[in-house]
């Protein structure tokens, strides 16, 4: 008798552009794991009941935007990402506890070292721009911290939000301060101050649809900065687009998704992730949306 097939779901609002279903489904596929993959729009109301619900059935899953920082007070124990963002993307039940991790942490990272791969410094020093102040920037700030970055750049379209992140997540090992409403620093004494921003990260929903506003104009970007859009769409985002035209180096979240999606795969199963099936999947779709 074929196993009854695990559910893993994938808990936010909205979850309609997501390619996590199609790239797990075709991973749980190739693995030989009994799971189907579906995403569930979630309001916050709703979040706890269906988390836990879903763990302690014998399911798993994923949380996305705007719930990630409600995941993290909703599950039983937290791996030290998760502790380190107050954030959950990645959940599970273990010993009779729903267990929270926060695998966009290595995510950015993994995704960062791929798209700097022809700088040979890396990450190591570099001045930083992020824009965003949710469980998404907590993801990015921690990842910058592990790879030894210079300084740290927060802009947010609310600044009290950006600061209550840094307050919450305080100490750094580097300078972090948040910008005022009028783009410069809010810490004018800070070390960083005047040193040259040579990456900036998208860490809003912007782009998620076509017509959003940009995160930050192509034409106000550093010049010769690296962009890391953690937004991903299948024809990549209209900011990554514009800003490999005008000759940065640019990636959309799809990397992202498909390494913090491996990292969830082996919580789930325990077994390691098919990562040419991630890759071969997320290519597949890439190349279904540059067609005419």
């Amino acid at each position: 008798m074929e196993p009854h097939p695990r559910l893993v779901a994938l808990l936010g609002n909205p979850v309609r552009h997501s390619l996590s279903p199609r790239i797990q489904n075709a991973a749980f596929r190739a693995s030989g794991v009994a799971g189907t993959y579906l995403a569930l729009r979630t309001t916050e109301e709703d979040l706890p009941g269906l988390l836990g619900g879903i763990a302690r059935s014998g399911g798993c899953g994923n949380v996305t935007l705007p719930h990630k920082e409600s995941a993290a007070r909703v599950v039983d124990r937290r791996t030290p990402a998760a502790d380190r963002t107050g954030a959950v993307n990645t959940f599970w039940l273990a010993d009779g506890r729903v267990h929270g991790d926060n695998t966009d942490v290595i995510g950015v990272r993994r995704a960062l070292d791929a798209l700097l791969t022809d700088h040979p410094a890396g990450l190591r020093d570099r001045h930083v721009l992020l824009i965003g102040a949710g469980g998404a920037a907590r993801a990015v700030l921690a990842a910058l911290e592990q790879a030894g970055v210079g300084s740290v750049r927060i802009r947010n379209r609310t600044a009290a939000r950006a600061r209550a992140l840094v307050d919450e997540m305080a100490p750094f090992p580097m300078p972090v301060q948040v910008e005022d409403p009028d783009g410069l620093p809010s810490h004018p004494h800070d070390a960083s101050r005047g040193a040259p921003l040579s990456l900036v990260i998208n860490a809003t929903r912007l782009g998620l649809d076509e017509d959003d506003a940009l995160p930050l104009p192509v034409d106000e970007l550093p010049s010769g900065a690296a962009v890391l859009d953690l937004v991903y769409r299948p024809g990549e985002t209209r900011w990554v687009r514009g800003a490999r035209a005008a000759g940065h180096p640019a990636a959309d979240g799809g990397w992202m998704l498909v390494e913090q999606g491996m990292a969830a795969f082996e919580r789930w199963w325990g077994i390691p992730a098919p990562r040419d099936v991630f890759l071969r999947e997320l290519a597949a779709i890439r190349a279904e949306a540059d067609r005419p």
